[in-house]
């Protein structure tokens, strides 16, 4: 891949399930390096363009480019070898309960670096585990994990491959507010840490604020937002106003304030 190529590309994509029209002509480059937040109402394309990056669905007709590699006409061994650079937070935690929480982190080492010894292993998933801030839960059973903890397990099988790009699926959901903060901290810390690139889908618009370097917005399937954090939150469009305003308290359009505080009450 072109190291000037962003790690995600989309172009001019479109996606249709019968009459119903989910992405209508949207290009996007992912900045390398950064936490972009992809934001909007719920059913206006969100989680369709997350399978889309990851090969689970292919458009109508546009280009997906992950590492260079067009998702929309790359063959499946391809596509399976773009995956394994991918880290992914999925929104359930989709863990094992058959499976302790180390034995969750360590599954993809199993399967995708087979030359690992088992205490190679174990040494890359205690690391993993210190990261999210669970020392010594390896062999905790996973029933046994708090919701905050799941989401934690979930991150560190994200990045125990040492993907180059991790996607989170609405990781504050189900959480309570501090739990969710945690979370949003913990996110932050370790994009400074990896240095790798964070693409989080999410409802959480103050959580958004707080962790992402850029911000786009969907609306009924188009790109109606983009640009950094304080660009986006100073937009004067319309919709990106109202849809941020219920939780935010925003600066003027166009002001040079960048301060995005959340609403009390």
């Amino acid at each position: 891949m072109d190291e000037l190529e962003p790690p995600i590309r989309l172009v001019d994509v479109h996606k249709s399930f019968g009459s119903l029209t989910v992405l209508d002509g949207v290009s996007l480059d992912i900045p390398r390096g950064r936490t972009t937040a992809i934001i909007g109402p719920s059913g206006t394309g969100k989680s369709v363009m997350l399978k889309h990056i990851v090969g689970l669905i292919r458009p109508d007709r546009g280009e997906v480019r992950v590492f260079g590699t067009d998702m929309a006409s790359a063959p499946e061994s391809k596509v399976y070898e773009v995956r394994k650079r991918l880290g992914m937070l999925f929104q359930d935690g989709a863990l094992f309960d058959s499976l302790s929480a180390g034995e969750n982190i360590e599954f993809p080492l199993q399967r995708h670096h087979p030359e690992l010894s088992a205490s190679e292993r174990r040494d890359r998933v205690e690391e993993a585990l210190q990261m999210v801030e669970l020392p010594g839960l390896y062999d905790r059973p996973t029933p046994a994990l708090s919701g905050g903890q799941r989401k934690r397990v979930g991150l560190a099988r994200a990045i125990i491959t040492r993907p180059e790009l991790v996607l989170f699926d609405e990781p504050n959901s189900g959480l309570d507010p501090i739990t969710s903060d945690a979370i949003d901290a913990l996110i932050g810390h370790l994009k400074e840490t990896l240095g790798v690139t964070f693409l989080v889908i999410t409802h959480d618009i103050v959580g958004t604020v707080n962790v992402a370097d850029h911000i786009a917005m969907l609306y009924q399937g188009k790109l109606v937002a983009w640009g950094t954090r304080d660009e986006v939150t100073r937009s004067d469009h319309p919709i990106v106003r109202r849809f941020l305003g219920r939780n935010l308290i925003l600066p003027d359009p166009g002001s040079a304030g960048s301060a995005v505080l959340p609403r009390i009450g």
